[in-house]
C-alpha cells in the first residue's frame, strides 16, 4: 500500500535511514518518507538514524532508533546508557525543559484551540538524577536461565533486562534490590514468563521516605509458597508486604496483599506536613518537587481564609491537606476508601480541623457533596491521565466554583478540559509545567482557570 504522497508504506520490520526533525508528545521523534510521518522512539531533533519500524498504518508509522548514524546539535553522552526510564538523558536539561514547555503550548492551543493563557517558564527539578520515592522493578530470567529484577527491554513485554545501577533512584533502593535478587537466586525461585504465564516472581515494588530514608518493599508473586519471612528479613526494609495475584496482566495493581513484617506505613514529610502512605496508596513519586508542584498550585488558588475548597481525586489528601490551613473549609472526594482512610489519618496527625474527607465516585458524588457542604468557592482537581469524563465536566459546571485548579500530569487531556469549560464560561488564565520526571517526556503541570466576572 502506498501513502498519500506516493511513498510505499513501510511494514514493521523494514530498516530505515531517517532525519528526525521535532519531539512528539510523549518523547518519540519526528520523520518523514516524503510526507509520510514515522515516530522514532530514541531518535532526538537533528539525529540521522537507522531505524525499525515496529508497527505501520495509514497515516504513520511507529520506529525504534538502532543506530545513530549522525548526533544532532543537542545530543549528549547519557549519564546511565540503555536505562529504559530516562530517554531524554541524552538531550541537555534546559533543553528538556523548553520542549516541555512548548508541548503543554502546543497542546492547549492545537487541542484545545486556546489562546490568551500565560504560559510560565517550567520549574525547574532541584534533582535531575536519583529522584523518584517509587520504583517497580520486574522479575524474569536472562539468556542463561539466571533470575533477574529489571526493566522490560524497549519494545519487549517478554524480556526483562538486569539493571545494574537504576540511576532514578537511591542507591538505598538499589541496595535493596540486590539484597532481595540474592536471597530468590539462593533459594532457587523462578522469574515470571510472560509468554507461557508460569513461574513465581512477578515484582518488586520499593518506596522510600525521602526526609527519613525508610524504606517500604512489596513483592507481587504469583500465587505459590516461599519462606516470605526470611526474605523480609533479607531485604532489610522498614515495612514489607507480599501480593499475590493470578493476573495476566503486566500489573502490579489487585491481588491479595498480606503484611509481612515492619511498619504498615511509611511516614513521609511534605510541605511541612507529615503523610502516612498505604502500601497502594498514589503518592507523588518525587516528594520534594511534588512540594513545589503543591507550591504553584497553591499560589494560584490565591486562599484567604474565608473560602470553601473542593479537592477532587484528593487521594491520601496531599493537596488539600497543604490548602486546608489557608481556607475556612476543605472537603475531599476520592473513590479509594483505603486512599480516603489515610487522608482522614493524616488530618488528624496535622491537627488540620477544617477538613473533611469522603468516598465516593467524583461522576455520582459530586452533586451530593455540594448539597451537603454548599458550593465551592474553589475547586482543586487532579485527575488521572485520561482528565476528566464529559460526566464530571458536567458536575464541576453545576458546582460553579469561582476558581478552579487543575493539577495536570497529561496537557493532552487538560486542554479539552479546558476547553469545555472554557465554553461554559471559565477562562484559562495561567499554567506552569513542572518538572517532576527530569529524563523523560513526561509533563506535570498547573493550570488557573477563573469563571468571567469571578
Amino acid at each position: 500500500m502506498a501513502t498519500h504522497a506516493g511513498t510505499t508504506r513501510p511494514r514493521p520490520g523494514d530498516a530505515l535511514e531517517l532525519s528526525v526533525g521535532d519531539l512528539a508528545f510523549g518523547g518519540a521523534g519526528v520523520a518523514r518518507l516524503d510526507g509520510y510521518v514515522v515516530f522514532v522512539d530514541g531518535g532526538m531533533p537533528g539525529d540521522r538514524v537507522r531505524a525499525e519500524v515496529v508497527k505501520s498504518k495509514r497515516g504513520y508509522a511507529q520506529a525504534r532508533a538502532v543506530e545513530v548514524l549522525e548526533a544532532g546539535p543537542d545530543r549528549i553522552e547519557p549519564a546511565a546508557p540503555g536505562h529504559p526510564g530516562a530517554p531524554w538523558q541524552v538531550l541537555p536539561y534546559e533543553r528538556q525543559l523548553e520542549v516541555k514547555r512548548a508541548q503543554v503550548d502546543d497542546a492547549l492551543r492545537r487541542i484545545g484551540r486556546l489562546d490568551g493563557f500565560e504560559l510560565e517558564p517550567t520549574v525547574p527539578a532541584e534533582a535531575t538524577w536519583r529522584y523518584r520515592n517509587k520504583v517497580e522493578y520486574s522479575f524474569g530470567v536472562d539468556d542463561g536461565g539466571e533470575l533477574v529484577c529489571g526493566f522490560h527491554a524497549p519494545g519487549r513485554f517478554d524480556r526483562i533486562d538486569a539493571v545494574d545501577d537504576d540511576r532514578l533512584a537511591s542507591e538505598a533502593i538499589g541496595a535493596l534490590r540486590e539484597r532481595v535478587v540474592e536471597w530468590c537466586r539462593a533459594e532457587g525461585l523462578s522469574g515470571y514468563d510472560r509468554r507461557a504465564h508460569e513461574g513465581l516472581l512477578r515484582n518488586l515494588v520499593v518506596r522510600e521516605s525521602r526526609r527519613e530514608g525508610r524504606l517500604q518493599a512489596r513483592l507481587v508473586t504469583s500465587p505459590g509458597e516461599l519462606r516470605i519471612d526470611e526474605l523480609a528479613r533479607a531485604a532489610g526494609a522498614g515495612g514489607f508486604f507480599w501480593t499475590r495475584t493470578e493476573s495476566m496482566g503486566e500489573t502490579t495493581a489487585g491481588g491479595e496483599t498480606a503484611h509481612v513484617a515492619g511498619d504498615p506505613h511509611l511516614d513521609e514529610a511534605l510541605a511541612g506536613l507529615r503523610f502516612r502512605i498505604s502500601p497502594e496508596a498514589f503518592f507523588q513519586t518525587n516528594t520534594e518537587m511534588a512540594e513545589r508542584l503543591y507550591g504553584v498550585a497553591a499560589g494560584y488558588a490565591a486562599l484567604e481564609g474565608w473560602e470553601r475548597v473542593y479537592d477532587l481525586y484528593c487521594g491520601i489528601g496531599t493537596v488539600g491537606l497543604t490548602l486546608a490551613p489557608r481556607a475556612a473549609e476543605l472537603w475531599g472526594l476520592e473513590i479509594s476508601e483505603e486512599a480516603v482512610a489515610d487522608a482522614i489519618e493524616n488530618a488528624r496527625r496535622n491537627e488540620i480541623d477544617n477538613a473533611r474527607f469522603f468516598a465516593g465516585d467524583v461522576r455520582l458524588a459530586l452533586r451530593e457533596l455540594v448539597a451537603e457542604a454548599g458550593r465551592p468557592d474553589v475547586l482543586v482537581v487532579d485527575p488521572p491521565r485520561a482528565g476528566l469524563s464529559q460526566k464530571v465536566v458536567r458536575r464541576v459546571i453545576e458546582a460553579a466554583p469561582r476558581r478552579i485548579v487543575y493539577v495536570s500530569c497529561n496537557p493532552t487531556t487538560l486542554a479539552p478540559n479546558a476547553a469545555q469549560l472554557g465554553e461554559a464560561g471559565w477562562a484559562l488564565r495561567r499554567v506552569r509545567p513542572v518538572d517532576m520526571f527530569p529524563q523523560t517526556p513526561h509533563i506535570e503541570c498547573v493550570a488557573l482557570l477563573e469563571r468571567a466576572g469571578g
